[in-house]
């Protein structure tokens, strides 16, 4: 058994039956589970009137293909304008088998994200509702829905364009324009089915500490029962590692220790990304197992020493991309599991080490194959749209969804070691002489409650812009101009802790002082390069945007690539970078590759500019680990 067949459990349908058949929680695996993806009727709702005009009860006049959403081109329905309100219908059978899950099973119905307020009925009963377009939830049908039952699931799911939320990319315009894309609506994520027992495991928390050589898993538990016992166990390629048990009668999320041998001990890091095996298990007080799940985890660090972040004690610079998480036919949704891998794929080959995962809460698959392949992750949240970019009441209302629908991504993504860093917002734009805003207390919630929701990393307060929290971990700035002489010099005061800062146009200043924390430019380049733009009489397209005055030729990419890369590379003061971007993205025309995935550009040029040892990377007296990007 490969690594990855343990997370596509025994019951998980071919991939010719329904799209995205893969496990879709490869943190916390079950053998039993139902995706239900494929068919689902479905009517769009232009009044939202859905609810009085009986569409819970009655079928609907179209069909379409979860769980790509309403506005893309394999949903089947690929209309693009302004959704209010979809509703979605579709009969489920629970499989009879279930029954021997355990005693009294309950059946639970997941939903990976539906954009934006959803709610759930099964026969005729609501079961959950949930607000926010990037997170996961789940609603218990126990006594509506056992094994073998047959019911009907029906979603409404409104995504009004006249409030402030959580929108990311997307477009607040009927069309496209700029760096804002085509909405997504409704359902965009799998949805699924699974047995769980009465009293069952909920996700685990699992957090290396590498100096003492171990895991520290908390595993919430659904109820206590006495007598009952959780056993967290460390697998590798040749067996079990170590083990904790735990009673499980005493605390809702019992904490266990698994200290791994020397003689066992692996890092997980890029270029030897190793994940060790963690099964858990719950048993009662005969010692018959209750229920139980499979995991994994990589034993890293994550540091800061001065202006350095350290891996694993080690420092290494960090070469990110932009990544928007865009598909022609598919938008928010990647159309394959292989898709996903492909993009980090794509990253590697030319010379990045890690992304940004911008303006988006990303499949959780995404982040497995990141795992995987050993490549580094900043989470992000999709606020953009809302803070500097609606009216002065926008800012007014998004603090309390803001931050519970943050702290479920924090809940999903806890124990993913490919996530080395969280930026819950982008680009906020209060200015620092303005008495203090409802947009303030927003910043300093969503760092306050990421940094007490996970002290293990390094959280900056809002990528660019407004810096409001005196005490964020990171500082970072966005800086488009492509002039490499000039951008050199504007980014050239580290040294006397004048790092280059975002200001309004006039000079007003949006951040608190610096002082002197770990430093990177989160947001460069941009390049605008089209080759078929450029074959064109004009020289333009009035469909193609990107930053700046557009490079002539492809000759004119490489050199103001390598010239604005060199500047930050060459800075010892400098942690890290992020260039914009991985693809092209519709309009927007400054990937490295195209929209579709094939190249524009010479991929391996770009790779050996990156590829320099940085000069972070000498502080400890040399190179720490050979080519960076492998």
């Amino acid at each position: 058994m490969t690594f990855l067949d343990r997370f596509s459990p025994a019951g998980a349908p071919t991939a010719t039956a329904v799209p995205r058949p893969e496990y879709p929680r490869p943190q916390m695996a079950r053998d039993h589970w139902l995706n239900l993806n494929g068919t689902w009727q479905f009517e769009i709702d232009p009044g939202d009137s859905g609810l009085e005009r009986g569409l819970v009860q009655r079928p609907l006049q179209n069909e379409i293909v979860v769980p790509f959403a309403p506005e893309s081109q394999l949903s089947g329905i690929e209309n693009t304008d302004f959704l209010e309100a979809v509703w979605y219908r579709r009969e489920v059978t629970v499989p009879a088998d279930w029954s021997a899950v355990g005693d009294d099973p309950h059946v639970l119905l997941h939903f990976g994200a539906v954009d934006h307020d959803a709610t759930v009925w099964v026969d005729g009963t609501e079961v959950v509702r949930h607000r926010g377009g990037f997170t996961p939830f789940t609603a218990d049908l126990h006594g509506i829905a056992a094994p073998g039952d047959t019911v009907t699931v029906v979603v409404r799911a409104r995504d009004t364009r006249h409030g402030p939320q959580a929108r990311g990319k997307q477009s607040n315009r009927y069309a496209n324009f700029e760096c804002n894309y085509t909405r997504t609506t409704g359902i965009w994520q799998t949805v699924w089915l699974e047995p769980v027992p009465a009293t069952h495991l909920r996700r685990p928390r699992i957090t290396p500490d590498l100096a003492s050589s171990a895991f520290d898993v908390v595993v919430p538990l659904s109820a206590n029962r006495r007598g009952h016992a959780v056993t967290v166990t460390v697998t590798d390629a040749e067996g079990e590692v170590a083990t904790a048990t735990a009673r499980a009668d005493l605390d809702l999320a019992p904490a266990l220790r698994v200290v791994v041998p020397s003689e066992r001990l692996r890092t997980w890091g890029p270029g030897d990304p190793h994940l060790y095996g963690v099964d858990i298990t719950l048993h009662d007080a005969d010692g018959t197992l209750v229920d139980s799940v499979r995991s994994y985890a990589g034993l890293r660090s994550v540091s800061i020493d001065g202006q350095v972040v350290r891996i694993n004690g080690d420092a290494v610079f960090q070469r990110l991309v932009l990544d928007q998480g865009y598909w022609p036919e598919s938008l928010m949704t990647a159309p394959s599991d292989d898709a996903l891998t492909h993009d980090i794929e794509l990253g590697l080959a030319a010379g990045f080490n890690g992304a940004r995962l911008h303006q988006k809460v990303f499949e959780e698959r995404y982040l497995f194959h990141a795992d995987r392949l050993g490549y580094l992750v900043w989470g992000e949240f999709g606020d953009w749209g809302v803070s500097g970019y609606g009216t002065p009441a926008d800012g007014q209302r998004p603090t309390t969804s803001f931050v519970a629908e943050w702290m479920e991504a924090l809940q999903r993504d806890h124990s993913h070691p490919s996530i080395i860093g969280w930026c819950p917002l982008n680009e906020t734009h209060q200015d620092l002489h303005d008495r203090i805003t409802q947009l303030d207390d927003v910043t300093r919630a969503m760092w306050l409650a990421t940094k007490v929701a996970d002290p293990s990393r390094p959280v900056l307060d809002a990528s660019g812009y407004s810096h409001r929290v005196l005490e964020t971990d990171i500082w970072d700035s966005h800086l488009y101009e492509q002039e490499p002489a000039e951008f050199a010099k504007q980014v050239g005061g580290l040294a006397e802790g004048r790092p280059y800062e975002n200001t309004r146009d006039n000079g007003t200043k949006l951040s608190v002082p610096y002082r002197g924390q770990p430093y990177f430019v989160s947001e460069y380049g941009g390049i605008w390069w089209n080759p078929e733009a450029a074959a064109t009489a004009s020289g333009s397209s009035p469909d193609s945007w990107g930053y700046g005055q557009r490079v002539a030729d492809e000759e004119e990419f490489h050199a103001r690539f390598r010239g604005l890369t060199e500047a930050l590379l060459g800075d010892p003061r400098m942690f890290g970078y992020c260039y914009t971007q991985l693809t092209d993205v519709f309009q927007e025309e400054n990937g490295v590759y195209r929209f579709d995935r094939s190249e524009k550009l010479d991929v391996a040029r770009v790779r050996k500019v990156q590829t320099q040892v940085a000069a972070v990377e000498t502080v400890d007296g040399g190179e720490d680990s050979g080519d960076r990007a492998s």
